[in-house]
């Protein structure tokens, strides 16, 4: 990939994020810092596929939606960070209750959108590996509950 993500959110404010969420978790930086690329790169995806993303369920898992939550409190770098992505627009988070979670997508449909993300993601950043598992909850529970290995998961997305 040549956009570099880490440069379009700053120096400073990656640094930043990953020192939080460091000591609010306990999680070691490594892992925190691909937290942080993960949701950068869900941004970056938000970004450059609008028309094929608009409203779907977040497909990644809730420590990288509360490092975007985190972002979106920086709302001036923010602003700025969803400007230099693909799309130039400002990406906003809409929160649902449990109770409005629960009522909609049907499982099918929840299954075909979470789905739709993986190839998209393989052209923007090629294949998933093992430091992006954990945080993308459809390609996590293929690999872990359905034994898929991450080139069948690959495989299986594009045909």
């Amino acid at each position: 990939m040549s956009v570099d993500l880490r440069s379009l959110l700053g120096e400073s404010l990656y640094d930043e994020v990953v020192t939080y969420f460091v000591g609010k978790t306990g999680e070691p930086v490594d892992y925190v810092e691909r937290q942080t690329l993960e949701c950068l790169r869900y941004l970056y995806l938000v970004s450059a596929h609008r028309d094929e993303l608009a409203g779907l369920f977040l497909p990644v898992e809730q420590e990288i939606d509360e490092i975007w939550h985190y972002l979106i409190l920086q709302t001036a770098e923010y602003r700025d960070l969803c400007a230099r992505l693909p799309g130039g627009f400002f990406i906003e988070h809409r929160s649902i209750s449990y109770t409005e979670y629960q009522a909609e997508p049907p499982r099918e449909q929840a299954i075909g959108e979470a789905l739709r993300w993986i190839p998209l993601y393989q052209k923007e950043f090629g294949p998933f590996d093992e430091g992006a598992l954990p945080h993308w909850t459809m390609v996590r529970f293929l690999h872990a509950e359905l034994g898929l290995s991450l080139d069948e998961i690959g495989t299986a997305a594009v045909s």
